[in-house]
């Protein structure tokens, strides 16, 4: 809510800049007519330095909120695969991921202003309490300011209230939840909703 009385305000994102050198995925073109928000890979699932400075470049041009999707540094995984990385190494893998997109996005005209895990990492911050802390320290360190994408219950969303961060909670119309509110696992049936009604 904006103030009372005024109509709720939704933010609809999408995940961009994930093509990789001659790899091309998703219509980012097309996604950025229709979207409020871009997150945009930084580099370790997916993205390439060029295809990083052209999302940021038509983001900016059709006034599209440039976020940091920052993941774990898995290529071959695309972000999904689970890995055990020490804290500090985590903290300054996400600052890096973070710093190199906002210098992107600044020498385009615009600049970082969220940041939203991806895939394992977003999974794994929900229920680890160590992943999410170095996630969130590295966006305290970076810039207090940067709200933090993530489900409303889980310890990302407890550690960066916590820490003084401005949560935004968020949805997913595209995939199934569990009972306890987490996203169904990709692996299951049902897991991504494909039917548009």
């Amino acid at each position: 809510m904006t103030g009372a009385g005024a109509p709720p305000v939704i933010d609809l994102n999408a995940d961009l800049g994930e093509s990789f050198g001659t790899w091309r995925l998703g219509d980012d073109e097309a996604l950025l007519t229709l979207i409020t928000s871009a997150n945009v890979a930084c580099g370790f699932h997916a993205g390439d330095p060029l295809t990083l400075q052209r999302t940021c470049a038509n983001a900016v041009a059709g006034g599209v909120a440039i976020g940091a999707q920052v993941s774990y540094r898995d290529l071959a995984g695309f972000g999904r695969r689970e890995m055990v990385v020490p804290p500090a190494e985590l903290t300054a893998e996400v600052l890096y991921q973070i710093a190199a997109l906002d210098g992107i996005a600044r020498a385009e005209g615009g600049r970082v202003s969220y940041v939203k895990p991806h895939g394992a990492l977003y999974n794994r911050a929900i229920r680890d309490p160590v992943q999410a802390k170095a996630i969130v320290e590295a966006v305290r360190r970076y810039d207090p300011a940067l709200p933090l994408l993530t489900l409303p219950h889980g310890e990302a969303a407890a550690a960066g209230t916590a820490a003084g961060l401005t949560v935004v909670a968020e949805a997913f119309a595209d995939r199934a939840y569990l009972d306890d509110g987490t996203l169904m696992p990709r692996g299951q049936p049902g897991a991504v909703l494909t039917d548009p009604e």
